[in-house]
């Protein structure tokens, strides 16, 4: 499991502390730089002395990681391809447990800083989290943005909020406004890579995405600005997701070249019941937006539901009527 960045900076200074020379002991310490903030995404990417262990042996090193991954992961894709809503409920809890509270881990806007500017943390000592990463990227590449509906901690977090908040608190954001409101987290990606790549300074991370909660450490005035968001998001539902966060921009963005796509019948041009249904504001007419889908699986249960989908409910129909016709022509005896 990788270590919090806490944890490593407090070793590293022991460290330090234990092997310095009685000259530099003598000298006064040098002010903190203010540009240093603890990086709760940071990974473990120091060489030991006899050189780095093998990739078989990182392997080997992580299978325990790697091995509950891949039992959340299959939990995941269970619930996602039997279309099961139980199933779904816990996998969102599951993800809230593993990889919000135990493993603090979750793929995060200084994950884009390393891939934009190349700087990706050493394969050799981060294993778990390569697999993490590649399953994130793949998933979207197949389905869409997967991981956004039912990996991620903190959307887990705020969709089970959702099914315990009285639908009476909710307030529906009209589309027009959801529309334009969609794209504030594009602007946000783009804001936060491009102040990285000027700065090469990655602290503004805790104030444009959550996810530290998970870890327990920031500031008093992160907190209740947390509190605010969460406050909020029992009235807007899932938030943050939806309109705030720059990992689902980006995800959106590599979303466009999703493979297996979901399939509309040709009732879907005049039938509004499912653009009704998506709490997420991504199906506009016949049109399923990709980049605000996060196959939630909602209106795919309402298409296969015969006793509501039309398309079933016009098969049903013309085969009543296919049958009384048949049943008119045939001659009594």
């Amino acid at each position: 499991m990788t270590l919090p960045a806490g944890r490593l900076v407090v070793i590293a200074l022991l460290f330090w502390l234990s092997a310095g020379s009685s000259a530099r002991a003598q000298e006064p310490a040098p002010p903190p730089d203010p540009q240093t903030q603890v990086d709760p995404f940071a990974f473990l990417d120091e060489e030991e002395e006899e050189g780095p262990p093998t990739l078989v042996e990182s392997v080997r090193a992580a299978g325990l990681e790697i091995g509950l991954f891949a039992g959340f992961v299959t939990l995941a894709m269970v619930s996602f391809f039997r279309k099961s809503e139980r199933l779904k409920v816990v996998t969102l809890i599951a993800a809230v447990g593993y990889l919000g509270l135990y493993k603090s881990q979750l793929i995060s806007i200084v994950n884009i800083f390393g891939l934009v500017t190349l700087n990706l943390p050493i394969l050799t000592y981060n294993v778990a989290w390569y697999v993490f990463a590649v399953f994130t990227l793949a998933s979207t590449i197949l389905w869409g943005r997967l991981y956004c509906g039912r990996v991620c901690a903190f959307g887990a977090m705020t969709q089970l909020m959702d099914k315990v908040v009285p639908a009476k608190l909710r307030v529906n954001v009209p589309r027009v406004l959801e529309r334009r409101a969609s794209y504030i987290k594009y602007a946000i990606l783009v804001g936060a890579v491009g102040y990285f790549l000027a700065t090469r300074d990655m602290s503004h991370f805790k104030y444009i995405e959550p996810f530290w909660m998970f870890t327990f450490h920031q500031t008093t005035g992160l907190w209740i600005a947390l509190g605010v968001l969460l406050v909020a998001t029992i009235f807007v539902r899932n938030l943050y997701c939806r309109f705030l966060c720059p990992v689902g921009a980006f995800l959106g963005l590599v979303s466009s070249l999703t493979v297996f796509r979901i399939k509309r019948w040709s009732e879907c041009k005049t039938c509004k019941i499912c653009e009704k249904t998506c709490e997420w504001g991504a199906i506009r007419g016949p049109l399923i937006v990709k980049s605000e889908c996060v196959r939630c699986d909602d209106c795919e249960r309402l298409y296969a539901d015969t006793k509501k989908c039309p398309h079933w409910l016009i098969i049903q129909r013309k085969a009543d009527v296919l049958a009384r016709q048949a049943a008119a022509a045939t001659p009594a005896r």
